[in-house]
């Protein structure tokens, strides 16, 4: 996922922000089993995985 994502950010201008969501209990119960996980503007967007296309799609319909 981090390799899809570092791709698309080379093309549009965003904010990563990798967190380990193991050091924070209430990630845990949030995300636990769904690790991977890419949130866009806080909410989850993508679990396990994501193809540049898809990303490109869910970012193209963020506000602007």
């Amino acid at each position: 996922m981090r390799t899809v994502v570092d791709a698309v950010a080379r093309d549009i201008p965003m904010m990563v922000e990798e967190v380990d969501v193991d050091t924070d209990p209430a990630l845990v119960r949030a995300y636990g089993d769904e690790v991977p996980v890419l949130c866009v503007n806080g909410r989850k967007a993508f679990k396990y995985r994501v193809d540049a296309s898809a990303l490109r799609a869910r970012l193209a319909r963020e506000p602007a």
